[in-house]
């Protein structure tokens, strides 16, 4: 958006233009330098910490050109929100200059997110001829590391991690040279002045050699390898050595969950997996996140890798690092992240050594620091778009847009699972890295410390605190114990749909299909399973899937088989699933029917699991969704049969779930193979979805539908929701740029703290 005050169109020939948003790290200096110059203009171009400021003077019809092509051919890597030009006297000045950065004044600038090699560093990195030749951090102003080693604004080396490292006369030349392209690239290097690389063994010790030579030498013998890349560690083995990912698993205490896969090209990776144009371009894209596709019958992968799963999640190199192993191994090759689980990853040597010492027999690592961890973002390809799983790497913080700006900073502490936070200022939303589950002491402190890093890096000093309902997550706990701050206490599942909302920039109202696992119900029960009117101040539930005694509690989580004892309680002991659990199928089918110890929920989260065990395909489970994922790997999509629900009218709809797994089973009894069981149950929970939007419609006269939650990263669901709802008239919204998970929750949070506080 550009602004002019005061520019008479026939005279100007003198004007100051500030431009902000993705403005500084990504070349945008040198390009207005470059520009400037072949047009004949004087005047400067500095960083200030609000983005960048111009100053440019000369011919009426050049300085018109200029002001065109400021927008029409900034660097790819830039992201403008606003151009402001004014109009100043002509000063005589002559030739252009790159002035020195102005730190002065509240911080407004942007902080570009970590980026991909570009092809032109991969040439010198390739070239024998070529200084840098296989030098691991070749980077230029068009890639390389931003997030991830930056301490402070404005842009410049010495706020960065690079700031030990002074440039060696010929980089110095090129970064002072205009017409190179390294021109202003705060972290230029090479190997006579910049980082490092090491291979060390298990206890420290440097070890002799080539260190990438070395390491895929060891990668080649099944060692696990821990390997500092960009944003911390990952633990690495060859994708196709079977013992090697079988230790990896087994030390990383890891059972089910896939690990991801980085494969050398798109060649490679479409030997492992089907890749169509969309998939294609992401896994090219300059964020560089895993892809995940499905896998190809045979793929010549270790059955470690990602048992029993039709997906693989795969990932091209993103660091020169990566390029030069992936070269030297010459085979696709796991790397997961570097920790143990449920801890957030490694990302300083010492921390690594310590706590990935009982998992890798040796450690690639580097002098170049990382100022803030960031895990690998994930994305999943639908209908020819990306379904954002996990937001991190090569994403953030480049900030999202607030449908209604916030007038007061929002800083919003999200939920606990996939945790993420969110600080917001006027119209800017800036939603953290994923961060992982806030159930230990370790990951608190790292989402206490993204924050501080924040508030600092975009100088936003919160005034009001957003959080979830729920008394026990520890973000709940740390936003009431800030001290003399507003408090905005808001439910999960509204959250949810104002995330998608945000996502979308709208307001609603809409009809909001929040389907999750769990979220606290302020009606004392654990809602999962919600149908609201909900805008981006208040909501109101209009329909549940009918309660379900979840008997054990948090047990019934990890164990969803006892959901389907809730749902079947003993009036089907012959199922395979009750014998598997007869030694306390009785019990729970009780403690079920008696509310002891058996919190009630809406959960359609719960739903999948109970027909998961039904199926036999997952009693319990190692990993938040594993039940419901690996159900949807069952399914037959080319069923199209669809179990029926009842629905109860009243002052709010009851969607009778129970009634898909008392079919299922009855299914399951008539010998009907489990995969078209599963894909009925898809689709008859998909029609119930419909019909209950289409009879809140009827009474609320709302045609959009938002739908949100963390089931709704199940393709096989959305994907069949979507189109049978646009087949019924609905607008329906979905989530794209934050996860539908509760990695968005932050953003929704953020959206309803700043719409429910404006003036």
């Amino acid at each position: 958006m550009t602004t002019q005050e005061s520019v008479p169109g026939h005279a100007a020939k003198r004007v100051e233009v500030h431009v902000e948003g993705v403005v500084q790290g990504v070349g945008f200096r040198p390009f207005v330098y470059a520009l400037a110059t072949r047009l004949g203009l004087a005047g400067r171009v500095r960083n200030d910490v609000n983005g960048v400021r111009i100053e440019v003077e000369g011919a009426l019809a050049g300085v018109e050109e200029f002001l065109t092509a400021l927008e029409r051919d900034a660097p790819a890597l830039s992201g403008i929100d606003r151009v402001t030009v004014v109009s100043a006297p002509p000063t005589g000045r002559t030739g252009f200059t790159i002035a020195e950065s102005d730190p002065s004044g509240r911080r407004r600038a942007l902080v570009s997110a970590d980026t991909a090699t570009c092809d032109d560093c991969l040439r010198e990195l390739a070239d024998p001829a070529d200084r840098r030749h296989r030098y691991p951090f070749v980077n230029c102003t068009n890639c390389g590391p931003r997030f991830t080693i930056v301490r402070g604004v404005p842009y410049d080396r010495l706020l960065t991690t690079m700031a030990p490292y002074g440039m060696c006369p010929d980089c110095a030349a090129e970064y002072h040279d205009p017409a190179d392209r390294r021109f202003h690239a705060q972290p230029t290097c090479c190997p006579a002045c910049g980082p490092r690389l090491r291979l060390l063994d298990a206890r420290g010790t440097e070890l002799c050699g080539d260190p990438v030579t070395a390491c895929a030498a060891l990668l080649h013998a099944g060692k696990v390898v821990a390997i500092k890349g960009l944003g911390g560690f990952h633990l690495a083995v060859p994708a196709g050595h079977e013992e090697a990912t079988a230790a990896l698993r087994g030390r990383k205490h890891r059972e089910d969950k896939p690990f991801a896969v980085m494969v050398a090209d798109l060649e490679q990776a479409r030997a492992l997996c089907e890749v169509d144009d969309a998939a294609a371009a992401l896994l090219t894209s300059r964020a560089r996140p895993v892809v995940l596709l499905p896998r190809r019958a045979g793929a010549p992968v270790a059955t470690q890798v990602a048992p029993g799963n039709r997906s693989l999640g795969l990932m091209l190199p993103y660091t020169p690092l990566h390029h030069l192993l992936m070269a030297d191994l010459a085979a696709p090759m796991v790397l997961t992240s570097g920790n143990v689980s449920d801890e957030p990853i490694a990302y300083e040597d010492a921390d690594a050594l310590a706590r990935l010492g009982g998992i890798a027999d040796a450690f690639l690592v580097h002098d170049r620091g990382i100022h803030v961890r960031a895990d690998d973002s994930v994305v999943r390809p639908v209908a020819g778009a990306a379904v954002m799983v996990r937001r991190a790497r090569g994403y953030a913080p480049e900030p999202l847009p607030l449908p209604l700006p916030a007038a007061r900073a929002v800083l919003a502490c999200g939920a606990e699972l996939k945790s993420t936070f969110c600080l917001a200022e006027g119209g800017r939303a800036f939603v953290s890295q994923h961060i992982g589950d806030l159930e230990n002491h370790e990951t608190l402190r790292s989402f206490v410390e993204g924050i501080d890093h924040f508030c600092g890096l975009f100088d936003i000093r919160p005034e009001v605190v957003a959080h979830d309902l729920h008394p026990e997550y520890l973000s709940t706990k740390h936003a009431l114990e800030i001290p003399g701050i507003e408090l905005v206490g808001v439910q999960h599942h509204h959250a949810h749909v104002a995330s998608c909302l945000a996502d979308n920039g709208e307001t609603g109202p809409v009809i909001g299909v929040a389907f999750d696992g769990l979220g606290y119900g302020p009606d004392g029960t654990l809602w999962g399973g919600e149908f609201l009117r909900a805008d981006l101040v208040s909501f109101e539930r209009l329909g549940h899937l009918a309660r379900v005694p979840m008997p054990g509690g948090a047990a019934a989580i990890r164990q969803p088989w006892r959901m389907a004892a809730a749902h079947l309680r003993d009036t089907r002991p012959e199922l395979d699933v009750a014998r598997r659990n007869a030694a306390r199928w009785a019990d729970v089918c009780v403690m079920a029917e008696r509310g002891v110890n058996a919190p009630l929920t809406s959960s359609a989260g719960r739903l999948f699991d109970a027909v998961s065990a039904l199926l036999g395909v997952r009693d319990a489970v190692t990993y938040e969704g594993q039940a419901a994922i690996e159900l949807e790997q069952l399914a037959d999509p080319a069923e199209q049969g669809a179990y029926p629900v009842e629905i109860t009218t009243g002052d709010v709809l009851v969607v009778e779930g129970g009634d898909l797994v008392r079919a299922a089973a009855d299914d399951l009894a008539g010998g009907v193979p489990p995969a078209v069981i599963a894909a009925r149950f898809h689709n008859g929970l998909g029609e119930a979805l419909v019909r209950c939007c289409a009879a809140l419609r009827e009474t609320t006269g709302l045609e959009s539908v938002a739908l949100s939650g963390g089931v709704f990263q199940n393709v096989l669901l959305l994907e069949r929701a979507v189109r049978r709802l646009r087949e019924e008239g609905f607008r329906v919204l979905t989530h794209r740029r934050v996860p539908a998970n509760d990695g968005g929750v932050s953003l929704g949070q953020a959206a309803i703290a700043a719409a429910r506080t404006r003036p």
